[in-house]
């Protein structure tokens, strides 16, 4: 019998029986967390931006409880009182970004001004050309940013009221969230995802053609284009009063065939 004692036992298993002992692959709690790592911080029509790539257009610089940076006709800039959840800033509070290496940008007022330093180390928007004091470099590290001057200080907002480049490190009180203004209006209906970008292209031409712009979003079982057949009269009226994308997406929802707009 002892020979009987080296053989490894295994379970018995019958044929057509399944394995029960197999672990179920959770798909839904996995679904779950690669959304929530993907959720994008927007409100309203502003986005905020997580690299260098994404700095373009309008640009606001957020800072303590849905304030933003504000910019006054004196050529100083303050802390703006806080805004609602889904308020974006006030046009004082919006600034042009414009792209100067791989790694820093300019910032241009509503006044027309470039944002730069003084020798004191205070924010001011007061030329009208980008020189080395108009220079900025946006810092990201671990999800959060920081503004870095061309003093090589990070920008926060000082007890006097002005916004100042004084800190050589970046610490809470100079953390900033630099959000981008969406070119664009989110659709309205419920959990959709898709963004009406307003392309020149689509304001004219064949009316029946711009409807196959839903095929890159649709999901479907018989693999095939669908196209809603309703008449184009909705489709004209709508252009003509400026709401020719709100009608597309709505034609989309109702077929039930487009996963952004359902």
């Amino acid at each position: 019998m002892t020979e009987y004692t080296h053989v490894k036992s295994t379970k018995l298993v019958l044929k057509g029986l399944k394995d029960k002992t197999k672990k179920k692959k959770h798909k839904d709690k996995k679904r779950k967390r690669e959304d929530e790592a993907e959720k994008v911080d927007i409100v309203g029509r502003w986005w905020a931006v997580s690299n260098f790539g994404d700095i373009t257009g309008t640009v606001s610089i957020e800072m303590q409880n849905n304030s933003y940076v504000h910019a006054l006709d004196t050529g100083l800039f303050t802390l703006g009182a806080p805004h609602k959840d889904d308020e974006g800033p006030d046009p004082p509070e919006q600034f042009t970004a414009i792209k100067l290496s791989d790694t820093r940008i300019a910032l241009k007022s509503g006044y027309g001004k470039y944002l730069g330093i003084n020798s004191e180390g205070v924010v001011v928007g007061r030329s009208d050309a980008i020189g080395s004091r108009e220079q900025w470099e946006p810092v990201f590290q671990d999800g959060k940013m920081a503004l870095l001057a061309a003093n090589s200080c990070f920008i926060s907002y000082s007890e006097s009221g002005d916004i100042m480049a004084m800190s050589k490190t970046a610490g809470e009180g100079e953390m900033v969230k630099l959000n981008r203004s969406l070119p664009s209006q989110m659709c309205s209906h419920s959990g959709c995802l898709f963004i009406k970008v307003t392309l020149p292209h689509l304001q004219t031409g064949n009316i029946t053609n711009h409807t196959f712009i839903q095929k890159k979003f649709q999901s479907f079982q018989d693999r095939r284009l669908r196209v809603n057949e309703e008449g184009s009269e909705v489709l004209k009226k709508a252009r003509t009063d400026g709401k020719f994308h709100e009608a597309l997406l709505d034609r989309r929802a109702k077929m039930k065939a487009d996963r952004y707009c359902k």
